[in-house]
């Protein structure tokens, strides 16, 4: 292995759940790198106020890997310090990481958050300098594009103004040829718009959109978004449900509508939004509102979750001790 960093140091310090609600920093030994691995030195990582509120409040549901304690974080950005004969990266390439699965009996869910990783060469994605913090957006960039992908129509409103509801804004705006609405309840997440327009539900009075995406995650809001559809018009869900979905069914029948559900993003989704995010097409500006250092993760969780005006919190792994 080409490395910087010697074998007697494969450990980090970690962000760990204990259990619902209760999280500290850790120190973990590193499962040991192999030959298609590489060694990652974080610079930074985002919280998610979607999946890891799920996590921190103890209602994510159950999936495979699920269980306490376990390591956050799908959002990571940082540099390899050191590669595997087979990894075809190199020593100083930047990557933006998904998630790791190398700290032994502690779960990788999604393994992001920690000051290093060590990762499947494969996982990783090399991105441009010059997104700096912001590459840590990728994943909920791709997240937005799938959800257009799989949209039949791109989307003419978008449920819900944080990070993501923004970024699927955007790429609406890039795609389409008409309007774009977006509806958010809280006054303060109204601002910010970069070509479309933000409304409270109750000032917007259409009634006839082809493509509404929500990324609320609210079970409750599917008999109101129908009621706004054109006939034969689509519903996308692409934010994350902890309860059971139910709608009105007669409503929907004489509208003929359509239901999708768009999942996680690709592989193709990542490479295709990088493109769009590196050449300037997307911009990821004036999404990060909140930055903390690593060692004040606990605070940094709990605003993240708590307060309504933190878009995006990331956590400064640099100049660690």
């Amino acid at each position: 292995m080409h490395s910087e960093v010697s074998s007697s140091r494969l450990n980090a310090t970690a962000v760990v759940l204990q259990a619902p609600e209760s999280l500290e920093l850790r120190q973990l030994p590193l499962d040991a790198p192999g030959a298609a691995d590489v060694v990652v030195d974080m610079e930074w990582s985002g919280i998610s106020t979607g999946t890891e509120r799920l996590l921190w409040n103890g209602r994510m549901p159950a999936f495979p890997g699920m269980g306490y304690p376990l390591v956050p974080g799908y959002e990571g950005v940082g540099r390899i310090s050191a590669a595997g004969d087979q990894a075809g990266l190199a020593v100083g390439q930047r990557v933006f990481v998904p998630g790791a699965r190398c700290f032994g009996a502690v779960r990788g869910l999604f393994g992001s958050a920690a000051e290093r990783v060590v990762v499947p060469a494969a996982r990783v994605t090399p991105v441009a300098e010059e997104l700096g913090e912001r590459a840590i957006l990728l994943a909920l960039a791709a997240t937005a594009l799938h959800a257009v992908e799989i949209a039949h129509a791109t989307p003419e409103l978008i449920i819900g103004h944080g990070v993501l509801g923004r970024l699927l804004a955007r790429i609406a705006v890039l795609r389409s040829t008409g309007p774009v609405v977006v509806w958010e309840t809280q006054a303060a997440r109204r601002g910010g718009a970069e070509g479309y327009q933000v409304l409270d539900p109750a000032d917007d009075s259409r009634r006839d959109y082809r493509s509404i995406c929500d990324v609320s995650g609210d079970a409750a809001a599917i008999d109101k978004l129908v009621g706004r559809l054109a006939p034969r018009g689509e519903i996308v869900l692409a934010g994350f449900y902890a309860g059971a979905l139910a709608f009105d069914f007669p409503a929907a029948f004489m509208r003929e509508a359509r239901l999708s559900i768009a999942a996680q993003w690709q592989p193709d989704d990542l490479h295709n939004v990088k493109r769009l995010c590196e050449s300037g097409e997307l911009s990821l500006h004036g999404l990060i509102t909140h930055c903390a250092a690593a060692t004040d993760a606990p605070s940094a969780y709990r605003t993240a979750f708590n307060d309504p005006e933190c878009l995006k919190m990331h956590l400064d792994w640099r100049n660690r001790p």
